[in-house]
């Protein structure tokens, strides 16, 4: 009895630190200007896309122009890192030398659609200033008696693979399956512009008896990640490996993992790839609540060694068949481990994108700013600084430059952009961004002539992901004529509110908006003639009313100091 109440008196307790910690993270924890904000984009039958499937060219057209939609709204949400599945079980979503065609695609197994999809998402996405990580499934095939993948493998290598309960797995046990596995890797980036390998199930499978003891084990895992990591870091230094591990890595001393964990149940030694430096990110299948996520958020921050850790957040669980978890529950999720320095990954992409149960609106403000992807652990230099011209017009202001030089072995760059209404533009504050990994060497800033007069810089990024420092000195304006402060329509405030002048002459509408200068969607407050800022960062905002549909008006601009 002693022990219920016990247990009880520790929930209360955890309930409450809950939270506690969520109010004053909500309060205190601005968007930072590095972080890692993934999601997981599944090709296994279509689950993400494509949702139709065939091989014409009416039905490949609209397979390109969803993905260019759902990569659309990713960026609209400021998501900077997509794992895109590549490798399947036994089977890809590429033209492969090594195993045969996916019928997520063209609607058969073995038939190869009239484009390469991988190809066309790496292009998409870096379009968009994203990652592309090629997602690849590794030891799982499938079903034993009905899975395609399963069937050809079985038949090429009849003693590598073994049944587990229903399932048909590579046996990490024998030393061919690390080369086996690799190879595909090394196709996948010698082949393409990829930003990183992300392995999908690198582990034993839950039911499997392994011969040997649990470090034996854990030594056969580990052979597999060594064995990828020489072939994809010896082709291209640059390109990130990450995996999927198990949600908790180990018991706690207060918390045990029930029986679920990756160190000691699947026997992925997550942790000291870390360590040992094997993998550049981590994405922990963190697909719980409460006591079961919290204190296993905070081990993964504890031992990070350095190097980039995503929280894997279950929103698949805030449907009804699979939880039906409240939004509250992935808001404080991401609340705490935005205050554990982690970053966030979504499982999966359509739940985001369709925006279930108003979790897409939610992330469109928790993550109103953009944010690079930090860079990796590396002894390469960061690059020199671009020069920078600005050109002003009415319409706004056309951004060139030149002179930027890679000083690592990548030999190659892309830019982030930022913009401020003060001089010299920090660009510590991700508030600031405008356009991250920029390809082109110039951009055009559209804002009206009425608009606040912006300063802005330029930095230079390495495909280590360092950046240079930005450009220097004022920027050269070839048209120097710029509004006054009588022409800004200035709100005046105290930090914590704002009263609206004239609110009497508004239109009527459905909510006030509150937008960054770069004309993204901060935050919506209800329509009245006090509004509230109480929270917000330091900068400059742009006021708009607001319907249900979207449509917005200007009503002023003001800044908090």
């Amino acid at each position: 009895m002693s022990f219920f109440c016990n247990f009880a008196t520790e929930m209360k307790r955890l309930t409450l630190f809950y939270i506690i910690f969520v109010c004053f993270a909500t309060l205190l924890v601005a968007q930072p200007k590095q972080e890692l904000r993934a999601v997981w984009l599944t090709t296994l039958e279509g689950l993400d896309w494509p949702s139709t499937k065939g091989t014409s060219q009416a039905v490949e057209e609209k397979q390109k122009n969803e993905l260019r939609r759902i990569f659309d709204q990713l960026k609209h949400a400021n998501v900077n890192t997509i794992l895109y599945q590549a490798r399947i079980r036994g089977s890809v979503t590429y033209p492969s030398s090594i195993e045969p065609w996916d019928g997520c695609i063209s609607g058969q197994f073995g038939t190869a659609p009239h484009y390469d999809p991988l190809q066309f998402a790496i292009d998409e996405a870096h379009k968009r200033g994203m990652e592309l990580h090629a997602w690849v499934v590794t030891v799982p095939a499938g079903k034993w008696n009905t899975s395609y993948g399963a069937k050809q493998l079985r038949k090429k290598f009849p003693t590598r693979m073994r049944r587990a309960g229903e399932d048909a797995v590579m046996n990490p046990e024998d030393p061919n399956t690390a080369d086996y596995i690799a190879s595909i890797c090394e196709e996948i980036t010698r082949r393409y512009d990829i930003d990183g390998i992300h392995l999908d199930y690198i582990r034993y499978h839950e039911s499997w008896r392994h011969s040997g003891s649990r470090q034996e084990a854990r030594d056969n895992i580990t052979r597999i990640v060594r064995t990828i990591f020489q072939k994809v870091k010896g082709l291209k230094p640059w390109v990130k490996l990450s995996c999927s591990p198990l949600g908790k890595y180990d018991d706690l001393t207060r918390y045990p993992s029930g029986g679920w964990n990756a160190y000691n149940k699947v026997c992925q030694d997550a942790q000291g790839w870390l360590r040992d430096g094997l993998m550049d990110q981590l994405y922990p299948m963190m697909y719980y609540d409460g006591r079961h996520y919290y204190p296993f958020a905070a081990d993964w921050s504890e031992n990070r060694y350095g190097r980039e850790i995503a929280a894997g957040l279950g929103i698949y669980r805030l449907i009804r068949s699979e939880g039906n978890w409240s939004l509250d529950a992935i808001k404080r999720q991401m609340y705490v481990a935005r205050q554990l320095g982690l970053g966030h990954c979504y499982f999966r992409s359509r739940f985001l994108t369709d925006n279930t149960k108003g979790l897409y609106d939610f992330v469109c403000d928790f993550d109103a700013y953009p944010a690079v992807v930090p860079p990796m652990q590396t002894h390469q230099p960061a690059p020199t600084a671009p020069h920078l011209q600005v050109e002003r017009t009415t319409q706004g202001d056309n951004l060139s430059w030149s002179g930027a030089h890679d000083n690592s072995d990548g030999d190659y760059l892309t830019y982030n952009v930022y913009a401020s209404t003060t001089y010299p533009v920090d660009i510590t504050q991700g508030s600031n961004l405008i356009a991250t990994r920029q390809m082109q060497q110039h951009i055009s800033v559209k804002h009206s002539p009425d608009a606040v007069p912006m300063y802005y810089a330029v930095t230079a990024v390495n495909r280590y992901g360092q950046e240079s420092p930005s450009s220097s000195g004022k920027t050269a304006v070839t048209n120097s004529q710029q509004p006054t402060s009588s022409t800004l329509d200035l709100i005046p405030n105290d930090g914590y509110s704002l009263k609206i002048p004239s609110f009497e002459n508004l239109p009527q509408t459905d909510l006030l908006a509150i937008f960054s200068m770069q004309g993204n969607l901060v935050a919506r407050k209800p329509y009245g003639p006090v509004v509230s800022i109480a929270g917000l960062p330091k900068g400059a905002y742009e006021l708009r009313t607001y319907n249900n549909n979207g449509v917005t008006h200007h009503i002023g601009y003001f800044f908090i100091k």
